[in-house]
């Protein structure tokens, strides 16, 4: 039986009208609803170079909420084009974000994805310090790394740590994506992060998540590609 038949077979015996189930249509079609949801007004007025970043969020997490939270300051696009173009390395704060990150297109352009939360040594020193290993594997990542991008999609503490960072002069990162999900002190360092000048997309709010973080990086690669 072919996919047309059971599908046919199943909306006959349910009663449900499906779109489509063929695995090559199932993303377009996703993505047209998503645009059919926003309107064509919010389309036009939402800036073009943006849009597929939102688009991508939006499918990954099924929530518009981020057509009004998903904050792109100081020239964060062509910063991140310049900096994936570059083959600059990608750090995240969870291994759930590395995972999400499409390795194929980081490897187009010789982005390699790092993630030092589980590393041994940021283990003992976030317990010596009495500090989140959120924050001290994004200050392992600033020593090794010292020109990369930030995708930082769960520990409000990794941006707190950047943020003290820059004020610092220590590091001026190519780009942050900061999306951390959750309760305390989500909100207030993401507005931390919006203050400097680095150039940053933030989703605003309590939301987000790994998920997020790893959706705008692809989302970038597809962009600066």
């Amino acid at each position: 039986m072919g996919e047309t038949d059971w599908t046919k077979k199943l909306e006959e015996e349910t009663g449900i009208r499906f779109r489509t189930t063929r695995p090559e249509e199932i993303e377009r079609e996703s993505f047209l609803m998503i645009q059919e949801e926003l309107g064509e007004s919010f389309l036009a007025s939402y800036p073009e170079t943006q849009l597929p970043v939102l688009l991508r969020v939006i499918h990954t997490t099924a929530d518009f909420y981020y057509g009004e939270s998903l904050v792109f300051a100081n020239g964060a696009m062509e910063a991140a084009c310049r900096a994936i173009r570059r083959g600059l390395p990608i750090i995240t704060d969870t291994t759930m974000a590395a995972s999400g990150i499409n390795k194929a297109a980081a490897g187009k352009f010789g982005c390699q994805v790092h993630c030092f939360i589980g590393d041994e040594d940021v283990k003992e020193e976030a317990k010596h310090r009495s500090m989140t290993r959120a924050a001290v594997s994004v200050e392992k990542a600033a020593r090794l790394y010292p020109d990369c991008i930030y995708a930082v999609g769960n520990g409000p503490t990794a941006l707190l740590r950047l943020y003290e960072l820059i004020r610092e002069h220590k590091i001026r990162p190519a780009l942050i994506i900061g999306t951390p999900v959750g309760f305390v002190n989500v909100v207030e360092a993401k507005e931390l992060i919006l203050q400097t000048e680095v150039p940053a997309i933030v989703a605003r709010g309590r939301k987000g998540g790994s998920n997020v973080a790893a959706a705008i990086c692809n989302a970038l690669f597809r962009t600066a590609g």
